[in-house]
């Protein structure tokens, strides 16, 4: 029977917990898998950035669901798990526990729940918390309009956006890195 009391999760649960989740405002808060399309741009994008840190020897590259450990936020958020992302440190001691600290690029490939007026405060929100935990540049790539809108702190509500023909570019947060829009999207 329960007793009507809720536990507060923590990022020990998180770490145990199955599948792609995030703990916002002390619950785990599970994230759906990516279809095909989304999947294979994450996928497209995560290798070029993988190949420009080990080319450079800066930073570091993640593939979808690494988790990213923060302190509480203002919505209460305690981390992130993003599409791709790119990482500069401080590495963990214990290589198999979340990363400590906000990326400095990450990259969130919308799914087809990613559409709509809801879906677009949800990623305006979670932009914002990647902004305050100090994350500096968040894409946003759009798999349906086959567009990449480049959000900075200093102005959320105003992005880069680059669609086909161009490349996009994380700059400050990945310093010489670039890639085609029509690679992104193949």
């Amino acid at each position: 029977m329960s007793s009507g009391t809720r536990v507060a999760a923590t990022l020990e649960n998180l770490a145990r917990h199955e599948g792609n989740a995030e703990l916002i405002a002390g619950g785990i808060v599970a994230l759906s898998p990516m279809g095909r399309k989304p999947g294979r741009v994450a996928s497209r994008i995560f290798r070029s950035l993988d190949d420009h840190a080990e080319a450079t020897g800066r930073g570091e590259a993640y593939a979808d669901n690494t988790g990213f450990a923060v302190p509480p936020l203002a919505s209460g958020r305690q981390s992130f798990a993003p599409d791709a992302s790119y990482f500069l440190g401080p590495f963990p001691a214990d290589e198999m526990r979340f990363l400590e600290g906000a990326p400095a690029f990450a990259v969130e490939v919308r799914s087809e729940s990613d559409y709509g007026a809801a879906a677009e405060e949800a990623l305006a929100a979670k932009r914002s918390d990647y902004f305050e935990a100090g994350t500096a540049i968040v894409w946003d790539v759009d798999p349906i309009r086959e567009r990449v809108s480049k959000h900075r702190p200093e102005a959320p509500g105003r992005p880069t956006v680059f669609a086909r023909g161009q490349e996009a570019d994380a700059e400050p947060a990945v310093t010489g890195w670039r890639m085609a829009v029509g690679r992104i999207f193949g």
